[in-house]
């Protein structure tokens, strides 16, 4: 058995654009200079310069990830003549209307109103031509995009392997991606874009190809939701925050049953390592093993130093006279229910706190990219769907809005971008009272330099021809209804990988079915 080797070749983590430039820059030093022969610390050094020239600046990616399949029929609406009234006739049906009001219809608050009326209306979002609306309870998404313009809409996206039909669809002989709406494989689908099983996700292989512009590589992929496909790299390995900040090895206090002496000791012993600094261990996997935990509390120590407090402006709102900052209390960090107007600390705001704070980090850290991971989860709503989306939805909004509010108030606006992604939209149908699993879905980005409106190609919305139970009055939806997507997840990736820096050879990798899409449409065009 023998250790990593990883470090014999220097040019080991930089994309195939980035090796190109880095070899091109020595060939200039003369002929008889190769990389090989250079020590060990100078190609390093050069390749951090390399990565650092095609990157440029501070910039993030933000994944939102819905976990349960969003219903994004009823994230997005179309509400021109047409569409709403198929709209309206599909989705309500008995026992309980899952069909939204019509914008303008005043939210009734009085006692045995229904769901829906409580809501009120749909909330128009300013794009010509388009009649696209959001869920009532997306009010402050609205508002950002209409007012701030940091919001755009990306129709009907999922995986594709290839640009599909639905006549395609239907043959056999047609390249589809495996395992459609089954959950976990659709969850790695959209993060890894292959089923599961896989090792790297897209995020991931953008933090591989990025990373050698950062001092501090260990925090490019940040996740603060628990282990993530989508920040795997194949040298990039996910750093993992809780919502207080980095997770600290033997707890988050200075001693170890009471003595400071005791709490070294201990670290010792977990590092492998004697007082004067010599190793105690001697097997390969007992030092990988040490090496592993050495790290994982240097990087702590690290980070935790670069943090600011959460309750400082504008992360948290700090607390009065000898009060002891609580975030659970923090009114920043708190949503109101929309059906019953009871407030509580919203989870998904508390994770982007956290991402906030790393954002104002990364200049003290030596970081020019970074890519986060952040969750809400609850939307695999086969039953109780009207009240648990909109509960849904406005935990979104707040989060959302909370964010983009923070990063304003630090400059950071243009900087960081922010998507939603899920395992998959929702059937058009319903079920009764809830909707089943579907394919394609609307999705939004969020951030400085997005452009925003309406972005990629909106479906043909039809009703179920009932004597062959299908869709067939539109292009865009199968037998339930789902859609059939227009535009692929390597799409929508490799638009947000452009913008972060990545060159066209690293795209080609990091998104394996892109080039079976026409150049023209690579880039769905919502990143300036």
């Amino acid at each position: 058995m023998t250790r990593s080797t990883r470090t014999q070749d220097p040019l080991h983590g930089l994309g195939p654009q980035a090796r190109r430039t880095f070899l091109r820059q020595f060939a200039a030093l003369g002929a008889g200079v190769v990389p090989s022969a250079l020590p060990l610390a100078t190609l390093l050094a050069a390749s951090t310069q390399v990565s650092a020239q095609t990157a440029g600046g501070y910039k993030a990616l933000v994944c939102v990830f819905l976990a349960g399949g969003n219903d994004a029929c009823n994230t997005v609406l179309d509400t021109r003549t047409a569409p709403w009234a198929a709209y309206q006739s599909v989705r309500n049906q008995a026992p309980d209307s899952l069909a939204l009001l019509a914008a303008g219809t005043p939210a009734d608050t009085s006692t045995g109103a229904s769901v829906l009326a409580r809501l009120g209306g749909v909330r128009p979002l300013a794009i010509a031509g388009a009649g696209l609306a959001l869920h009532p309870s997306l009010a402050q998404l609205a508002h950002i995009h209409d007012t701030r313009r940091r919001l755009a809409v990306v129709a009907n996206v999922g995986p594709l392997i290839r640009p599909t039909t639905k006549a395609q669809y239907a043959s056999a002989t047609h390249a589809r991606p495996p395992k459609l709406f089954s959950h976990n494989d659709q969850q790695n689908w959209w993060q890894a874009l292959s089923p599961e099983g896989a090792r790297s996700g897209w995020g991931g292989r953008i933090a591989d190809a990025l990373m050698g512009g950062n001092s501090q590589a260990m925090f490019t992929a940040v996740s603060v939701s628990g282990s993530s496909i989508w920040l795997a790299g194949e040298q990039a390995r996910q750093y993992q925050l809780s919502n207080n900040g980095a997770i600290r090895i033997g707890g988050s206090g200075t001693t170890l049953f009471g003595s400071a002496q005791a709490k070294t000791a201990m670290a010792r012993v977990m590092t492998g390592t004697r007082a004067d600094g010599s190793r105690r261990v001697s097997s390969l996997l007992a030092l990988d093993h040490a090496d592993v935990v050495r790290r994982s509390i240097d990087a702590e120590a690290t980070l935790s130093a670069a943090l600011q407090a959460a309750g400082t402006a504008p992360w948290g709102t700090p607390a009065g006279g000898t009060a002891t900052y609580s975030a659970d209390a923090d009114p920043l960090l708190r949503w109101t229910h929309p059906l019953t107007g009871n407030v509580a600390t919203n989870g998904l705001a508390r994770q982007l706190q956290m991402v906030a704070r790393c954002v104002q980090a990364a200049p003290a850290l030596g970081i020019t990219r970074q890519v986060f991971f952040v969750t809400l989860g609850g939307f695999d709503t086969h039953d109780g769907q009207n009240r648990r989306h909109a509960e849904l939805m406005a935990q979104l909004d707040h989060g959302l809005n909370y964010f983009d509010n923070v990063l304003a108030a630090m400059g950071q606006s243009a900087n960081v971008t922010t998507f939603t992604a899920s395992d998959f939209g929702r059937a058009f149908t319903s079920n009764g009272d809830g909707t089943d699993h579907g394919w394609g879905a609307h999705h939004l980005v969020m951030g400085g330099s997005v452009r925003a409106g309406l972005h990629g190609q909106w479906p043909v919305l039809g009703v179920k021809n009932t004597a062959n139970n299908d869709f067939d009055s539109s292009p865009d939806q199968l037998r339930n209804g789902a859609l059939l997507p227009s535009s692929s997840v390597d799409q929508m990736g490799a638009t947000l990988a452009g913008w972060m820096g990545v060159g066209a050879s690293d795209l080609a990798t990091i998104f394996p079915n892109l080039a079976n899409f026409d150049t023209g449409v690579r880039n769905l065009g919502f990143m300036a």
